[in-house]
Formats: C-alpha cells, structure tokens, sequence
C-alpha cells in the first residue's frame, strides 16, 4: 500500500483527540478516556495503525485487558479492520492470560514443570481451609483475602510478616508462608501468581527480560485505572527503557480498590514518565446531554485526579425521575408497574428495558415483582452455570479420564467427595511427583514402591487411581453407545449425591443435584446427537468456555 500521508488508513470520523491518540507514538501516552468516549475504538484503530503505516508486526504488540469479554471483542473488531496476515501473532488477552502464556515458557526458569496447575479461589480457599482447620467461611477468606492484596502488592511471606500490625494479619502471614509451600509442592499457581510470578522472573532474570521486551514493541493496555502495583510492575518490565506504550483508563470509573487496584497508578505515569503525553476523550457517544451533566455533577465532589467534562451532540434528552418508596417491595412493585405502563404507552419491547441494581442480593426481589406482573427477563451477569462447584466437580472427573497429567481436575476429583485423602498425602504425593517428574495421577501408582506413605495413607490413593483406571478403559475402549452408561456408572460411583445432602442443608443439596442431573441430560443428548464416546464428549466439552457465555433469549 502506498501512502502519501500518516494517518490516510484511519477512519474520517475520528475526532480530533481520538485521532492524536491514535497517531500518538514518540514515547509513552496516556488516555484519559471518559465512559462512551470511544476507548475501544481508539485502542483498535491504534493496533491497526501500527500494524498497517507504522511498520509493525502482529506478533510484536500485545494489547491487555482485564475481562475475557473485553479481549473477544477487541479481536473481532481488529479482525474487520486488518488483513489477518498482518495481524499473525497479534496477542490481545487479559493480564492472567498473558501471564499463563509467559509461565507456560519460562517454566524452567520459574521452578515449574510446563503442565503447573492454575488453582482458581475455590480450590485455593480449600488448602486456605486446611492450614486454618476452620469452617468460619469469613474467617476463611479474609485470610484469602489478605494474602491476595500481599501478592498484589508484590510481598512475599517474609514481607508480609515484618508489615503485620494485628493478631489476623499474624494469622494471615503464618497461612501465607504454608499456603506458598502447599502451591510449590502441588507445582501449582493461583490466580493472583499469574501476574505476580512473571514480574519477579522479569526482575530477576536479565535474559528473560530481554527476551521479552525485544518480543512486546509496543504494549496497549485498557482500563489501566484497574491495575494493582504488580500489574504496574509489569507493564514498565515488559517495555523497558523504551515505554512504547499506550495505557487507556479514566480515574473517575476506578471502582476496585477492593481487590488492590490503584487508581493512583495514572498519577503514577505522570511522575515515572517525564515524557508521557496525556490525551483526554471527553465527547461522549452514548449518552444524552442530561446525563452527563447528572454525571458531572456527582463525580464533581470525587477527588479527581485529572480535570474532565464530558460532553454530548445528542441533545438534552428527558428528565430524570428520583422515587422513593418505603421498602424493596414496592420499589421492586414500582419498577414493574413502570414498565408495564411504559411499553403500552411507547408501543416498546420487553426488550426496550432494562433495571440495574447495585448488588445481586436485590435481584429476588426484584425477580419476583416481574414474575408477579407476567413480565419476562433474564437476568445477567450472575454464575455461570459451568463456574458452579458442582458442575465442576463433576467435570474433574471427567477430564482426568481424558488426560492424566490433569493435575487440578486430579485435586479436585480426588478430594470431593471425601476419600480420607488429605493435604499431608497430598503434599507428600505433590512433592514426590516434582522429584521425579511425574503426573500427580501418575505418581500414585509410583510412590507405593519408595515406602514415602504408610499404607493406611497409600491404600486410598491407590483405590481412586483403580477406579478411574477402571472408567477409563471402558470410555476408551467402547462406542458412542455405551457413553451414557459409563456416564451414569461415573456419576453413582464417586456418591456425589450423597456428599451434597450431607454437607449442605437440604434445599441447597436438592438445587446443586438438579444442576448436576441437567448436566449430565446434556452431555448424554450431546453424544447421542453427534455419536461420541466418551473420550470425545470430554474433548467437546473443552467448548465449555462458549456455553458459559449463556446465549440470552430475547423475552418477547
């Protein structure tokens, strides 16, 4: 392609403070990006300017967000605006993901064998549970809580014990040491290690940093007023001297200070890069005039970092109504009735409407009043079905049939239900399988020789691996037509429904069997419908990911 001048690719539509950021490129730049200013856009078009005028190639620019939704997104509209064959390589992912990725390679020289087990919170808050030998649930994860915003803030166990100030945070940092030792052992990570293992191997290892920043030339980062001090440190890791960077945030939507984010960390730039350039989007796509004055006026008596007003050419638009009403009853009453009378009176859709609540607790209500009145919904943003414990439980057993070296889906199916296994067997079984190189699964059948574990230990293991040994030849060496007879076998072996009504009352026991039965009606539909047996159905079932995303029905 020839061009006559920079910038000829982009679109004429840009406006000017969108069109600077995009174009922006001597040194590092902020974006002071207002809601509904556009962001999405400029950090897309931005991706595809350097890869079209500027010279750059797809696998040399990573583009990091902090939601998977976010991510798809990014890359559908980066796929209708750049040929794929520039865009080759192009990583555009949330932070976590990038840190698998980094993990997954630099494995050796983080101590950690390629296959490492990612624990998500549920399975952290269980080592949690038996270092603390507590069923307090609050007690439980304040301690997971702590020990998540000391990893964030980069603190290792011996930081965190010199920084305690009261008997919990002592509690905290005597778990966190064990906690640390449990995940090594297991040759596991938990979430919050995703981001933080990668930046102390960056700040460590010269040669890993230099491999690294010669790959990422140039680094665009959204929501950046999100970021946790390790997430900081990763970015400056990652672009080194030369801060080839644009980071897209906006101080006034900071709202995860909860979980160790810093909106202090836009401040930050301006002191740890002399040079960096500041762009603010203030126009305003989405909204009319008198919301963002309503919006203006609130955030006003924020502590704002950075001065802003948003602006709109969609006109004044209607009035804003404020109702009080005594309780959630006739609140929740009053919104169904206003709908109600709303459509009949805009001729509108179910669809036309929409209520927002500030936490899920007030969705019952809510959900009731629109039962009440006939009026549709769906509700969105609450579990997916596949993050629930009981579908996943499930499906630990399944995908170990599948693959052994599984060693969380191997955790999970061997401690739920209870066997007599716990975190001593397990840590000693963890160890022995880093020593030599082993699977957990694997290590089971090995360890019984060295005499490691004393046979009341060792016996239960050794049943668990010959039952699924047991399941899996059957699933490998059987047709489509046993499938759902293994299924049922699996499911009444391991005594799921008896766990359930005796660790739970029996209203939540009833509701978790159902999820499990709707999920195994599924799977056997699924193998009768394409003809799979039960290694493939376990395979197909690595497409969880896209049922997670329920596809919402529309109400009318």
């Amino acid at each position: 392609m020839s061009l006559t001048r920079p910038g000829e690719t982009l679109p004429v539509d840009l406006n000017a403070a969108q069109r600077e950021a995009v174009m922006y490129l001597n040194g590092p730049c902020l974006v002071l990006a207002g809601a509904g200013s556009g962001k999405t856009r400029v950090i897309t078009q931005k991706i595809a300017y350097l890869l079209r005028e500027c010279g750059y190639t797809g696998r040399h620019i990573v583009a990091l967000t902090f939601t998977n939704k976010a991510a798809k997104e990014m890359s559908e509209r980066i796929r209708g605006l750049v040929d794929k064959r520039l865009s080759k390589g192009l990583t555009v992912c949330t932070f976590h993901s990038l840190g698998v990725r980094f993990l997954r390679e630099e494995a050796e020289h983080a101590s950690l064998k390629p296959q490492f087990s990612i624990f998500d919170a549920t399975d952290a808050l269980a080592i949690i549970q038996e270092l603390l030998a507590t069923t307090d649930k609050a007690r439980l994860r304040s301690v997971q809580q702590t020990i998540s915003l000391w990893k964030n803030a980069m603190l290792s166990p011996d930081d965190a014990a010199k920084q305690v100030l009261t008997p919990s945070d002592e509690e905290a940092a005597r778990i966190y040491r064990s906690y640390e030792a449990t995940l090594h052992a297991y040759q596991a990570v938990d979430f919050d290690d995703l981001v933080r293992l990668p930046v102390r191997l960056l700040e460590e290892n010269a040669a890993v940093r230099d491999r690294w920043q010669k790959r990422v030339q140039y680094l665009l980062v959204d929501e950046y007023q999100d970021t946790n001090e390790c997430q900081y440190r990763l970015v400056q890791l990652l672009t080194g001297d030369r801060a080839q960077f644009t980071a897209v945030g906006d101080d006034d939507q900071a709202i995860y200070a909860w979980r160790g984010a810093t909106v202090e960390n836009l401040a930050k730039l301006t002191t740890d890069y002399t040079n960096l350039k500041l762009i603010k989007l203030e126009q305003n796509y989405r909204s009319v005039q008198r919301i963002l004055s309503a919006a203006n006026s609130v955030i006003s008596h924020n502590p704002n970092l950075f001065n802003k007003r948003l602006w709109s050419e969609h006109g004044a638009g209607e009035p804003i109504g404020v109702k009080a009403l005594d309780s959630d009853e006739a609140e929740a009453e009053w919104i169904g009735l206003s709908i109600s009378g709303q459509r009949f009176d805009r001729r509108a859709e179910w669809r036309d409407f929409a209520v927002l609540y500030r936490s899920n607790q007030q969705a019952r209500v809510i959900e009731q009043a629109l039962r009440n009145l006939r009026i549709p919904y769906t509700v969105s943003g609450g579990q997916s079905f596949f993050d629930k414990a009981e579908i996943r439980d499930v499906l630990a057993y399944l995908r170990l049939l599948v693959n052994e070296a599984d060693d969380p889906s191997f955790i999970r199916a061997v401690t739920t239900p209870r066997k007599g296994i716990g975190q001593g067997t397990l840590k000693t079984l963890g160890q022995f399988a880093v020593t030599h190189g082993y699977s957990l699964f694997e290590a089971v059948f090995q360890i019984g020789l060295t005499q490691q574990l004393p046979p009341r230990q060792l016996a239960p293991l050794e049943t668990f691996g010959g039952f699924i040994n047991r399941i899996q030849a059957r699933a490998q060496n059987e047709g489509p037509d046993a499938t759902a007879e293994i299924l049922d076998e699996l499911i009444s072996a391991i005594g799921y429904e008896r766990h359930l009504y005796d660790s739970l009352d029996e209203r939540q026991a009833q509701a978790r069997w159902q999820n499990v039965l709707d999920l195994m009606a599924w799977l056997k539909r699924k193998a009768q419908e394409d003809g799979l047996t039960v290694i493939d159905l376990v395979q197909h079932v690595a497409l969880v990911s896209m049922l997670e995303r329920h596809d919402e029905e529309d109400p009318d």
